[in-house]
């Protein structure tokens, strides 16, 4: 029996436990990497080294694969819309990747569908960013580069019109954004296969500190099962709407006076879904191998009451794997995911996980095994 191909564009962590997730299922992988030591170039057996924004490179690399899809965003949509031309399946496509690449043209569209969002447009300079200001209630304002950021990049809040001119200085469209006051962020994360089946994970609650996420509880607690239902309800709308193959993640704002709004999208497996990886009886991962080879989903239900993931991102203890003997031997039940990378202070390294009925043990079990590898306690 021949098994197919899946192509993963990008070489990071994602694409590295999805690899992990494609082995049990007999699927075999395909990796376009920038260099040898990208954390899945690191354990997948086919690597293709090569540069994603070039054609060429793409199409060698689409030849051996079956279906193609990514561990990002940024594969040029036009190279996405030639490869498709010509036959190559790419999931999700780049009719609704663009979405997720473009920030300016993901609020237009959610507007058309009637989506809540935030209030945003388009700013022309700083002085465009002040006028938004005064429609509104004023400053702080957050603007953000409407291509090319992830965790915290290209994101800036500001103050004032001095401080509005740096997003200019990348030389793409910008958009401004009311600064929303939110209660907390949560994350709905749903997938769907192109023959339109659909599944919902719980949503999710996510701390972000400097943009970066370093804390999720699923399910979000305290969060009525309305208001759930409205998230999970709003992310599966969103995917039918976009014709989404694949992982999508719908980050949202809860606010003060109980509504949610749609904060940004991510059409890939996603941070806020690492918990799933133990967590759920079918992870994100291989629900999403699962949809874009059009395979029958699996459950999203959690296995049990609560689960909390903590990233380990680097400090100043770049030797981790001799904090695993106090970890382990502290925590049996912990799960420890480490993506390969050299440790940088503030880079995503790895992450571990902690499953359980009682919230408050398994937070301060993920919390204390995240803290120590990082070496930001001793004991």
């Amino acid at each position: 029996m021949t098994f197919p191909v899946v192509g993963m564009i990008g070489g990071g962590q994602l694409a590295r436990m999805a690899h992990q997730a494609a082995i049990p299922l007999g699927v075999r992988f395909r990796l376009l990497a920038d260099t040898p030591q990208d954390s899945a170039a690191l354990v997948v057996n086919d690597v293709v080294l090569g540069d994603y924004r070039d054609l060429d490179t793409l199409r060698r690399f689409a030849a051996g694969c079956d279906v193609i899809t990514f561990d990002h965003e940024h594969v040029p949509t036009e190279h996405l819309r030639a490869l498709q031309a010509e036959g190559v399946a790419v999931r999700p496509g780049p009719d609704a990747l663009v979405f997720a690449q473009d920030k300016g043209l993901m609020r237009a569209r959610l507007d058309a569908l009637g989506v809540p969002c935030p209030r945003h447009r388009l700013v022309a300079d700083p002085a465009d960013v002040v006028a938004f200001a005064a429609e509104g209630s004023g400053f702080p304002v957050v603007l953000k580069t409407t291509r090319g950021g992830y965790d915290g990049k290209g994101v800036w809040v500001v103050r004032d019109e001095a401080e509005a001119a740096e997003p200019f200085r990348a030389g793409v469209p910008v958009l401004a954004e009311e600064k929303v006051d939110f209660v907390r962020e949560l994350a709905a994360d749903v997938v769907r296969s192109p023959h339109g089946q659909a599944v919902a994970y719980p949503v999710v609650e996510s701390w972000q500190k400097d943009g970066i996420c370093h804390e999720v509880t699923a399910p979000a607690p305290d969060l009525s099962a309305d208001l759930a239902a409205e998230a999970q309800a709003l992310a599966l709308r969103i995917a039918g709407e976009l014709d989404i193959t694949g992982h999508l993640a719908v980050e949202l704002f809860q606010t003060r006076d109980g509504r949610i709004l749609v904060n940004e999208l991510a059409m890939r497996p996603h941070n806020s879904g690492h918990w799933s990886i133990d967590g759920a009886v079918t992870s994100q991962f291989e629900n999403h191998i699962r949809a874009v080879l059009d395979l029958p989903l699996g459950d999203p239900r959690p296995r049990a009451r609560w689960t909390v993931m903590v990233n380990v991102l680097g400090g100043d203890y770049p030797d981790m794997y001799h904090a695993y003997l106090h970890c382990m031997a502290r925590d049996p039940g912990l799960r420890i995911h480490m993506y390969g990378k050299d440790v940088k202070p503030g880079r995503k390294v790895g992450h571990v996980t902690v499953f359980g009925d009682d919230l408050d043990d398994v937070r301060e079990r993920a919390r204390h095994a995240a803290a120590y590898l990082r070496g930001d306690i001793t004991e």
